[in-house]
């Protein structure tokens, strides 16, 4: 009754005088229901076509809500930029740009290095409790000193806006990298090639790879595309059925024309299966690939090997890092060192490379309230943009980096 071999359960309960005429038995070994090696019967999970028949809830009402451009994250809000004067009376306790009040300026004289001193020592301070990297902090300090030294201001107010407006300005230059990425006019691009357009998610463990993917594909589904997401994540058990369930639930929402999962179980080459999937995607004219990849930290060289075969071999069009925003300037070493390790191990990559991750997308953005340093870090760091932002568990939570709201977060 206990799952055990039922001819060890015989020999157990043989007559007890028979004991002693044979000796002693070694240890028998005992036999488990389903053992040995191999991992048939182990897959329990529900064939798409049978899923799909089971009674979904009905989510049909989120269709049409993300039609278009996405949205960035803040729009609409209200919230005025924070003007410092000389009136107001909350400045001097918890302002941001209060601490230059500490700057005489009663006799118009020139602001000096020395003066600024203590007052960019703050501003350091406070843009790393923003979760700004202490490399870009001291250089955005540099830049400031720079505007400010040898200059003469009459007031505080003069002086404070000076400076909201060099920061400002940087910031957003820092979020506004030169090249953009439209996914949807790229889509539009490759299909015009006769082929279609690929993009690889990559990251650590536990970020919410495979959650973010199924938004990105819902957002493509709603905008008309045909979409195939592939299970590239052949090592984490559950990997496979979790997309599964995702597909099932995306085409419950349109019809299996439209979204299909391409996959071939665990144990498989993940560039091997990327580089099939393509191939059905291309000869069966689905408009958008999604790859998913098992997550692997940074340092763990065989994974970012293979990481980087799937990236040569494949060639998506875009390479997307997904990182955590609540784990802050972790997420930004994580991004470095991902990206040194893919241009390490990609024998094709050009001489000079600097980047082979083409963008980022940063999960769980509406948990970290005015923490945003960790987009500013990223972006410097890389100069790749950030494209997309996950801000909720449900498909239509995605959003676009709005630089300006995240440029107020951190200068209030």
């Amino acid at each position: 009754r206990w799952g055990i071999n039922a001819e060890y359960g015989a020999a157990a309960e043989a007559d007890p005088k028979e004991k002693g005429k044979k000796g002693k038995k070694g240890k028998v070994a005992r036999e488990w229901d389903m053992g040995g090696t191999s991992s048939e019967g182990l897959d329990r999970s529900t064939p798409v076509s049978v899923a799909a028949n089971v009674n979904l809830k009905d989510e049909s009402y989120l269709k049409g809500t993300m039609s278009g451009e996405l949205a960035g994250f803040g729009d609409g809000d209200d919230d005025d930029d924070e003007v410092v004067t000389d009136n107001n009376k909350n400045s001097s306790s918890g302002g941001m740009f209060s601490f230059l009040k500490n700057i005489n300026l009663s006799t118009q004289q020139t602001i000096t290095s020395q003066q600024l001193q203590p007052v960019l020592d703050k501003l350091k301070e406070h843009l790393t409790s923003k979760n700004v990297a202490a490399e870009i902090s001291y250089q955005l300090c540099d830049s400031l000193e720079s505007t400010l030294v040898g200059k003469s201001y009459s007031s505080f107010t003069g002086l404070s806006s000076t400076v909201k407006n060099a920061l400002s300005e940087t910031l957003t230059k820092i979020l506004s990298p030169k090249r953009r990425v439209n996914v949807l006019r790229d889509v539009v691009d490759a299909k015009a090639r006769g082929k279609p357009y690929v993009i690889t998610f990559c990251g650590v463990n536990g970020v919410g790879k495979s959650t973010n993917l199924a938004k990105v594909c819902f957002w493509l589904l709603d905008n008309g595309y045909r979409v195939l997401v592939v299970g590239g994540d052949t090592f984490r058990a559950g990997a496979v059925e979790q997309l599964r369930t995702h597909v099932v639930r995306l085409a419950n929402m349109y019809n299996e024309d439209m979204v299909q999962l391409y996959e071939r179980g665990y144990g498989k080459d993940p560039a091997g299966l990327a580089f099939e999937a393509i191939k059905y995607a291309k000869d069966r004219c689905f408009d958008v690939v999604l790859v998913d990849t098992a997550g692997r930290m940074q340092d763990n060289e065989p994974l970012m090997r293979a990481l980087s075969k799937l990236v040569a071999m494949n060639k998506p069009d875009l390479t997307l890092f997904v990182g955590e925003a609540l784990v802050g300037n972790e997420a930004v070493d994580q991004l470095v060192k991902f990206n040194q390790a893919l241009i390490d191990n990609n024998v094709s990559a050009e001489a000079g490379t600097k980047s082979i991750i083409d963008g980022i997308l940063l999960t769980k953005f509406d948990c970290i309230d005015d923490k945003v340093g960790a987009a500013i870090s990223m972006t410097y760091i890389t100069g790749q943009p950030i494209v997309f932002v996950g801000t909720g568990q449900q498909y239509p939570d995605l959003r676009a980096l709005n630089v300006k709201s995240v440029v107020t977060a951190l200068l209030r």
